[in-house]
This record gives structure tokens, sequence and C-alpha cells, in this order.
């Protein structure tokens, strides 16, 4: 049984801000749904080190949890109200960070994307960028809407795959410097597994994101760095106090990963199916055609030919369409660019995955253009258009006479293989298929149905608006009714519906490239590429939706192989052998991953080989070809540089990252008690409470937003019960108890501290059985670069002993009960405050020592900057004098007069360059000086502390 005077403290101690080490992540820690990973919370504390740095990078070797990191981060921020966050990423990746912000952290976010911003806008939001949520958008949309993000005073900025934007030091990367100047002065959290690839310039343009003066220009990192004879041990140096890398080698102690276990279904086509889809290639790679309008060719044919690979149901849909264009041209009532559209609605091509294809045509000026050419008018030829339209028809004649295809058959062979691979490792029956269209999707959905799996096969899809899914959506709504897990919208909804079907019901679930994003299936262990996109980087993202932390089995990857087809087993050779991505722990490394700077670059380089080349020899060219410009950019030689200057793991490192394993176990289990007792104490009067398990029934709510049901206590040793019934400090219910138990009345009383009941043993509670004294509780508050506050105890015994910090707090581990007293001695108090005054004053001085190593690092670092930017200066004076002394030893050698005037004219026009350089070289050296003058005089200013002490209470103890 707890008092008022335990849940008060209890409650100041569960929403203070700040603490050192580990302790500034407490609460992050409790509320997040992950295990802990050492690794990562070193990550996070790295990142939340200083308050006056503008940045980190953490560049984690891929599968090692870099958004889990960052969630942590956002978490720490989010609980201590600074809530002005964004989230910038790759189009495709922003589905997955709302999702994992929200199932992870209880973090409320908004996909920000042109649909969204325009609706808020029309809703009279001015900049729809300001909002109460976690803002998520695209590296393309920020960079339009730089001007609407620079408005904002963000409390930290994440981008991810910020290797993207590595080149923003360029003046010609205009999504870059876009994103640089929009994001100007804010604090940054960058995340990539490929910080360093090809250049060291490229760490030079990360450092750019960050701050732009954690370097010089780029002439003196040039010089220091780059150019023969580069100070390595100095660049490494520098990257220590912004760059954080963990490997996995040093985690697996730590973390358990699975392997993928590849296995290929080769298929030979008929004979009419294989002369279909040359025929079919042929036409493709015609130069005119009216179904292929040269304003939206490359992408149409894209397209045509992921149906083409996919099956001939999906490339009957795909040609109709073709045909009754050109019949409606025909008469004259349809204009060519309404094709694109109509083959984009008909396929499930994912909104993202279009955002990717287009991002190349994508115009980063503020204002938005039509990423689409128009296509250029054209003069029909009425007997050309009616021979395309009669060919396009004895194409869709041909694939309907086909029945089933040698493709399709064999899925029923792969089928067989992983399901026998999952019984030998005790895994649960569970299959999923991806396809790249929709049409193929229902083919196979009833092919499956009629060939031995009736009532197990399920389909996902960017809209999944069939009756099938509507109904798995309403029965999933009836059966969470009270579970809180229904967040009322549709699209989200039915996801979750489909994926808990698929977990306990099903056995197969069919799914278009929408569903390779933001899934997470590690309770299925085998993937079926049934088509195999050309981008690896999606291939990645399909296979990590299974195999990804957590998933207990190896991951069967099974993909088909057309062995007719030269060009399908070279794609196959190239994405198996050079991207690795169906074999070992890990998959594709972001290394190599990193090393194409798109993956849709990729697949259009693809395409051209598809397009343009006809014969066996034609195509083995091309792709050795391709893979020879792959092997000098996937290079080896970056590699012990990348180790020199990032690595910086040792065996202390490793030992500490044990210990902070046990410690932060320790400390969250604490948090968990104090947070399960105030909340005993809070809501006694409206929940019936079941300690054994940690959770409660609320009966009756006491704010309006919180439902009745039963609640449990967020667990990091068990299976949590996601949605709302999830209780933690961040539920609405848990912010609520932290707030009245704060306020709770606590004049001056005796408080009965029980030891004899004590569950377990308090050494320095039980040598104080039997006596009394007093104690007070204080609130300091001290806002200097960061805001901290402390709980500062002040006791003593009654013959005047003083009580330290450590003992106080653990009186407060007992039970307790309240007396009355009459007043406190004025002799008392003169003590307690005398003891309150030197414990403040200490703890002042504490504070003030560690901004003063911060206050000391960044006056370094500014200091380095000076020296880089006037070393600049003097290499373009050293560089003019090189330039004289090259001239004059010329001139020398020169054969003639003429030649000798010539030179000497240039040696004096180099002379005034070199005076005047000499000039501006000490107007540089005043000007930075100066820069740096001003920044230091500004944080020295920061630095001073401004503080408010809070009494808490006051307070006769005895203990019993």
């Amino acid at each position: 049984m707890i008092t008022n005077y335990h849940a008060n403290y209890y409650a100041h101690e569960l929403s203070r801000i700040g603490g050192t080490g580990a302790d500034r992540l407490d609460r992050a820690l409790f509320d997040a749904c992950v295990d802990l990973n050492p690794h990562q919370i070193e990550a996070a504390l790295f990142a939340l080190r200083s308050p006056l740095s503008q940045g980190v990078l953490l560049a984690d070797e891929v599968g090692l949890g870099k958004t889990i990191e960052a969630g942590l981060v956002v978490c720490q921020y989010w609980a201590e109200r600074k809530r002005n966050i964004m989230v910038i990423s790759p189009a495709s990746l922003r589905k997955q960070w709302a999702q994992e912000l929200s199932e992870k952290f209880n973090l409320p976010s908004i996909v920000l994307d042109a649909k969204t911003y325009n609706d808020l806008q029309k809703s009279d939001i001015s900049n729809p960028f300001r909002n109460r949520q976690i803002i998520i958008c695209s590296m393309h949309f920020a960079a339009r809407r730089a001007e609407e993000i620079k408005e904002i005073a963000w409390d930290l900025i994440i981008i991810d795959e910020a290797h993207k934007l590595r080149n923003a030091y360029r003046t010609s990367n205009h999504l870059g410097q876009r994103i640089r100047w929009g994001t100007e002065g804010r604090k940054k959290l960058l995340l990539t597994a490929t910080p360093l690839q090809n250049s060291l310039l490229e760490l030079y343009g990360l450092s750019t994101l960050i701050d732009q003066r954690l370097f010089g220009d780029l002439a003196s990192f040039r010089t220091q760095y780059v150019n023969y004879g580069g100070n390595l041990p100095d660049l490494r140096d520098r990257l220590r106090n912004f760059c954080w890398r963990n490997l996995r080698r040093h985690v697996v102690e730590f973390v358990r990963y699975t392997e993928r276990k590849p296995i290929t279904v080769p298929f030979k086509p008929t004979t009419q199916e294989q002369k279909l889809y040359e025929a079919v290639s042929s036409y493709l790679m015609r130069e005119e055609t009216y179904a292929l309008p040269s304003g939206q060719k490359h992408l149409l044919i894209l397209l045509v030919r992921k149906v083409l690979a996919s099956s001939p149901r999906a490339l009957v849909g795909t040609l109709e369409i073709m045909r009754d264009r050109l019949l409606k041209l025909r008469d004259k009532t349809k204009q060519d660019a309404t094709i694109l559209d109509k083959l984009i609605s008909d396929e499930d091509i994912d909104n993202d995955l279009l955002d990717e294809i287009l991002d190349g045509q994508e115009d980063v000026s503020p204002k938005d253009k039509n990423p689409i050419p128009a296509p250029q008018a054209q003069t029909i030829d009425l007997q050309k258009l009616n021979a395309e339209i009669q060919e396009l028809t004895d194409y869709i004649r041909w694939a309907k006479n086909l029945g089933i295809d040698t493709k399709t058959k064999a899925l029923l062979k792969a089928l067989d293989i992983g399901f026998n691979a999952m019984e030998e490792m005790g895994a649960a029956k569970k299959v999923v298929i991806f396809t790249e269209s929709r049409r193929t999707q229902i083919w196979l959905q009833n092919f499956l149905e009629e060939n031995g799996y009736a009532g197990q096969v399920l389909t996902f899809n960017g809209s999944n608006q069939d009756d099938a899914s509507t109904q798995i959506y309403h029965d999933w709504l009836a059966a969470n009714k009270q579970s809180g897990r229904a967040t009322g919208s549709r699209q989200i909804d039915i996801k979750t519906a489909i994926i808990d079907r698929f977990r306990d019901q099903a056995n197969i679930l069919i799914a278009t490239e929408a569903g390779a994003e933001g899934l997470n299936l590690q309770f299925c262990s085998a993937v079926i590429n049934f088509d195999l996109p050309w981008n690896p980087q999606r291939i990645e993202q399909r296979i990590g939706r299974c195999h990804r932390y957590g998933q207990k089995h190896d991951v069967v990857v099974i993909n088909f192989l057309n062995e007719k087809n030269e060009a399908d087993r070279r794609v196959h050779e190239l994405l198996e052998q050079k991207f690795n991505l169906f074999t070992g722990i890990f998959g594709a490394s972001d290394d190599v991953l990193g090393s194409i700077e798109s993956g849709v670059d990729f697949e259009r380089r693809i395409l051209e080989i598809y397009q343009g080349c006809r014969s066996e020899e034609e195509i083995r060219a091309a792709f050795e070809k391709l893979q020879t410009e792959l092997d000098e950019q996937i290079q080896t030689k970056m590699r012990d540089t990348r180790k020199i200057l990032l690595e910086h793991f040792d065996e202390d490192v490793h030992e500490r990252l044990k210990v902070n394993l046990a410690g932060t176990h320790e400390r969250l289990d604490r948090i968990g008690r104090l947070f399960w007792a105030v909340t005993t104490h809070v809501l006694h009067h409206h929940a019936k409470f079941d300690d054994q398990n940690f959770s409660f029934i609320l009966q009756n709510s006491p704010i309006q937003q919180v439902s009745q049901g039963r609640y449990h206590l967020i667990s990091k040793t068990h299976e949590n019960v996601p949605g709302e019934y999830l209780y933690r400090l961040s539920h609405p219910l848990g912010e609520y108890v932290i707030h009245k138990a704060a306020n709770l009345a606590c004049p001056p009383a005796e408080v009965l501290f029980d030891i004899s009941n004590h569950s377990t043993r308090i050494a320095v509670v039980e040598r104080l059985k039997g006596r009394s004294g007093w104690l007070s509780l204080q609130h300091l508050l001290i806002n200097s670069f960061d805001a901290e506050e402390y709980l500062l105890f002040s006791g003593m015994d009654d013959t005047g002993t003083p009580l330290d910090q450590e003992t106080c707090e653990k009186l407060f581990h007992c039970s307790g009960q309240v007396r009355a007293i009459t007043e406190i001695p004025s002799s008392v108090l003169e003590n307690l405050k005398a003891n309150q005054k030197r414990h403040a004053q200490a703890t002042l001085a504490k504070n003030l020592e560690e901004n003063n190593r911060h206050f000391s690092e960044a006056r370094d670092q500014l200091d380095k900057w000076a020296e880089d930017m006037e070393m600049a200066a003097q290499k373009k004076l050293d560089d003019t004098k090189r330039q004289i002394r090259d001239l004059q030893r010329r001139s020398r050698q020169a054969p003639t007069i003429e030649e000798q005037y010539s030179l000497q004219a240039e040696i004096a026009q180099l002379e005034r360059k070199k005076r005047t350089l000499r000039e501006q070289i000490f107007d540089i050296e005043d000007e930075i000086a100066e820069k740096r003058d001003r920044l230091v005089e500004s944080l020295e200013k920061r630095m001073q502390q401004k503080t408010k002490v809070t009494p808490v209470f006051t307070i006769r103890w005895s203990v019993i």
C-alpha cells in the first residue's frame, strides 16, 4: 500500500526530463514494443549525447535496426514534449515508417504527400507541415516543399537512406540542395548503412546535411583527406563525434538471425507459349506503334513486359486495354494520354512504386509539374491502325487459347517444395506468393482453389476491394470490437485483418507489389517470387517481409526461371550471384544495393537489353557489359578505408554492451514497478486490478478519450496485446495517472515506512528500523544547453545524522501509512533548508561540469572549422605560387623571345593575383575569427544556468 507521498514522488520520477547515460532513455525504452538490443541503446544514446550537436549519422550495417535506433530517439523527444518531428525517406519506405512508429512506439504520424497536403490545405491549414503528429514524407516531396519546411522550428528531422543525398554539396544536385536548405540549422538524424561507398567526398556531403561547420569547404577537405597522403587518422577523429557504426559480427551474441535458403524452380514454356512471347516481344521492339505513344513509351513497354512474363491471363487484359484504345482512337473518341492511367489502374501498380519509377522525371522545383510528357500529335494511317488492331486481337485470342500455362502449373511444385521445407523446420505452413500483376493474382487464386487449396488462399493488393477481403474486414471488426485494435481507417484495418487471417487460418497469401511494403510477415517462412522484379531493392523488400528480425526459422526463397529465355536466365544469375539476394543470413548487403544509385535505374538498363537485343549472343554481351559496370560500382577498394574511419568497436565496447543490457533491464523493471504502483493508487476507485498479470479492468473511465475494458501493462518478457488496451506511459490513461499523482495534495505529515513486511531485504532501510527523522523532496529545473530536472532529497534522523539520496529513495520502496502532525519544528526547517541548498549547489556544479565538456567539444569543432577555412584560402595562394614557379621554369627554358614574353605576361598576371590573395587571406582570417567568436559567444550565453527550485513535500519519517 503506497501513500500520496509515494505516488507524488513516483510520478515526478516517471516524468522527469534529462538524466545521463541510459537513464536518459528509460521512458522511451519502457514504452517501446521492441526487444532490448544493447547496440541499439548505445546508438540512441550517441544520438542524444550532446545538446549542442546539430545531429549525427547512424551507420549500422544492414539488418541491425537503424529504424529502431531512430525510433528510440524520437520516442524520447516525444516524452520530453519536443514534438516538431519529421521523417524524410524514400517514397517506398513511408508506410513502413508510419507502421513502425505506431506499432513499436505508440507514436502518431501522418504520411504527407500531394493528396494529403492538398486535402489539408483545403481544410484551411496553410502549412500542412505544422501538425501535432510526426510528419513523414518522401525526399522529392520534401525538396518541392522546402519553403514550408524551413518555416518550422523542427526539434528533430530524420533522413532515412541518407546516402541518396550524399552529393548534396554539389550545386547540380537539386534534390540534396533543396533538402539541405529547407532543413538548415535543425537537429538531424541521418540513417544509412552505406555512408562511404566510392569516395571520401560522400562523407563530406553527408556532413554538410548535418552541419556545414563540421568541416571547412570542399577545397580544404580535398587537400586534407582526399588527395595523396590524406590524413585518415585525423579524419577518423573528426568523425568520432557525429558518426556511429555497429557491425553485425559484434552483436550476434545478442541478436539471432536465421538464413535464406534459395530454391530455383525451372520451367520450359510450350512451343505456343514461347512463340507468343517472341511475337509480342518483337511487337514491343518496333520503333513506331499507335498503341505505344512516344511520350509514354518507356513506362508502357515496362508495364507490358512485366505482364508478358507474368501470365497469359495478365497479358490478355493488358492487350485488350491497348486494343480498345486503338478502336476508340479510330473513332476519334479517345485521347492518347489516357492509356497510361488505364493500364496503371487495371494492374496493381502501387503509388509508392510509381513515385520511384517517375522519380527520374520529377522536377524538384517548388512548383509541381506533370512528370509524364504529353504525347505528340501524330497523323493517323487508318490502314496501318487497322492492321495493328488486328494484330493485337490475334495475340489476345492466342493467349486465351493457351489454357493453363506451364509457369502456373509449376507453382504447384513450388508450393510442395515450400511446405515440405517448412515441415522439416517445424515452421508453420505459410507461404507468401508475390506477383507484379493483379490479374495474375486473381488467376493464381482461382487456379489454386481448384487444385487442392480450396479455402486456404488469400489475396492482398493496393485496394482490397473484392468481396472476400471486405468480408474478412467486417469479421475482423466484429472480433476486435473491444480490443482497441481498430483504427477507424478502412485502408489500415483491412490490411491488418487480412494479415491476421493469413496468420491464424489461411496457408497462402498472394500479394502484389503493394504487399511488399510495410508488412510484417515474420510468422511466415517461405517467399515465392512468381514474378521476379528486375529491381533488386524491390526483391530485397519482398524477402524482408518474412526474413527479418524476430523470424524464428530459416526462410525459403523460391524463384521461377524460364529456361528458354536467355535474358531471364541472365537477370536471375545477376540477382543471385552479383547482388546475393537469395542466400546468407542478411541477403543483399547495403554495400551492394547502395552502390546502384536507384533500383529503377537498374530496371531501365535491363529493359534496354530486352528491347535492344534479339540473339543470345547480343543478350550475353549486353549483360556482360552491365556486369562489368556493376563491378566498377560495387568495388572493394573503399572497404579498408571504411574500416579505418567508421568501425570503432573493440572488446571494451563489447563488454559495455553486456553491462548496459543488464543495467537497462533493472531500470525498466524499476519504472514498471513505479508506474504500476502509481496506477493502482490513482485508479483504485475506477478499476479492478490483477497484480499477478499486471492487468486491470477499467470499470469507469476518468477521462473521455479512454474506453472501458481490460488493460495490460507493457512487457519486455511477454507478447504484448496490440492496440489501445496496451498500457504504457504514453497512453492517454497513463499520462492522466502520472499528471494526477504529480498534483496530489501532500501537506506535512508523518509517513510510517514498513520494512518489517517488505518482500525483500533493503539493508540501508533495515538499519533505520525503530528510528525517526525528517526529510524533504525538492524539484530542481536547470535550463542551460538543455532542460534537465532533478529530484533532490534532504533528510536526517532525530539525532541530526544526515541521510543520503539513496537511503531516502529506498525508504519509498517500502509501503507506508500516513499520520497527521501538528507542525515542523523551526530548527528542523533550518537544517533541511541548509541541506537542500548544499544539495542543489552540488547538482548545479555537476551540471555545469557536464555543460563545460559539451562547450569545449563544440568550441574545438569551431576551431577546426576555422582552421579548415583558413587552410582553403592559403591553398589558393600556394597553388598560385606553384603556377608562378612552373611558368618561371618554362620561361627560362623557352626557345624564343616571343614565348618568353608570353610567359612573362602570365607570370605578371599571377603575381598580381598572388598579392591580391595575400591581402584577402588577412581579410578572410579576420572574417573567420569574427564568425567563430560570435558562435562561441552565443554558446557561452546558452551555457548560463537558469534554475527553478520547487518544493514537493516535507515529511516526518519513521521506519517500523
